[in-house]
């Protein structure tokens, strides 16, 4: 009896290892790419689902107020949470002193929080009120039980992936004393080289290897061009530092955030550092009262600035990001949680012209009824 031949296929699916599925503080998404969190959850859906492991995101200051720390503490934040090393970069004589500003996860007793524990508690306290329902199908509560169960514990650990910080609670000590975390001044730096080497060297720790991710390193540099700084006009020093940031970070496991103020920089070394980096953002603050825009937009009082992302990473592909609004408005909850909305807005007001709801005409000879004659 001749033997059946089994067919082969020269494609096989790769499939992300176990220790990396389950890491609480890595995603995978499409195109065989990982994801690390930024720290706010309403950018990280944003950009598809967090930041690509291997990416340089850069962030375009504002010269009238300090947005970019509150994204740069929230991505510190959220690394040290999940026990990742940091790299913290500062023009500050004393960085490691700004550890003690990072903000704190929201506690479990939030509004958000609690309304997801109330459901899943209701649905535990059903199950077991109905236990006398059930008599000998002891088994069938039990397999109930074990599902409640699982799908609380599944979205406690997707929640995980991404917390909310609390602005106003300082992260506690331990964790940044009790594990690695490597700071470094660039205010008497003469040259970057120093800084190259430290950053080679901290992510050398972390080599490539998407298979088995056993653990990812972040990166901050905050104000590369500071004008504090001794090597602020060193453009062309700092245009090949960010090149080979670049491509070191891309073999590795980790990611990195360069801060920078776009005013200082000349408009062609701008736009080439635009260029390099993977993800692009700009932070622009609004002035305390604005009428004009109070009168366009809803929620105007809780603004305190704009995020425009200008440029999303796409690794591993080459189709491009289709986002659904390119500018977010930066709101502080409860003046504690950091939150990104969509621009809306607001009502016109009938009594200040023809507005959506009244009668028009695209024509000019509607009836007096208000329907559209074309």
């Amino acid at each position: 009896m001749a033997a059946t031949k089994t067919r082969t296929s020269s494609f096989s699916r790769n499939l992300p290892a176990a220790s990396s599925a389950q890491s609480p503080e890595i995603k995978c998404g499409p195109n065989g790419t990982f994801f690390v969190s930024s720290g706010i959850p309403d950018l990280d859906k944003t950009l598809g689902g967090g930041i690509p492991l291997g990416s340089l995101v850069m962030v375009m200051e504002d010269s009238e107020a300090p947005h970019h720390m509150l994204l740069l503490r929230n991505f510190m934040s959220q690394g040290l949470v999940h026990k990742q090393p940091l790299l913290y970069a500062s023009p500050s004589k004393d960085p490691r002193g700004f550890l003690g500003t990072l903000p704190s996860p929201s506690s479990p007793k939030d509004d958000k929080s609690r309304s997801h524990d109330a459901e899943q508690e209701k649905g535990l306290r059903i199950a077991w009120q109905y236990k006398k329902y059930f008599g000998e199908n002891q088994s069938n509560l039990d397999a109930q039980r074990g599902m409640i169960l699982f799908q609380y514990i599944d979205l406690y650990n997707k929640q995980d992936f991404s917390n909310e910080f609390d602005l106003r609670r300082p992260l506690d000590r331990h964790f940044y004393t009790t594990q690695h975390v490597d700071c470094i001044s660039t205010h008497d730096l003469p040259n970057l080289a120093p800084l190259q080497e430290r950053c080679t060297s901290f992510l050398s720790h972390f080599p490539r290897s998407d298979s088995n991710i056993v653990c990812t390193g972040r990166i901050a540099i905050q104000s590369l061009c500071a004008p504090q700084c001794e090597n602020s006009s060193m453009e062309w020093e700092m245009l090949s530092f960010i090149r080979a940031l670049k491509s070191t970070v891309r073999s590795a496991n980790a990611v990195a955030i360069i801060t920078f103020p776009s005013s200082l920089v000349s408009p062609s070394f701008c736009k080439r550092w635009q260029h390099l980096a993977d993800c692009l953002v700009s932070v622009k603050a609004i002035p305390d009262e604005d009428k004009e825009l109070a009168k366009l937009l809803t929620g105007y009082q809780d603004i305190v600035g704009f995020l425009n992302i200008h440029k999303v990473s796409r690794i591993n592909t080459q189709v491009p990001a289709v986002l659904e609004a390119t500018t977010l408005s930066i709101k502080l909850q409860k003046r504690r949680y950091l939150v990104l909305e969509c621009l809306n807005q607001a009502p016109i007001d009938g009594s200040g012209g023809t507005s959506y709801g009244t009668s028009g005409s695209c024509s000019g000879s509607s009836s007096k009824s208000g329907s559209l004659n074309f």
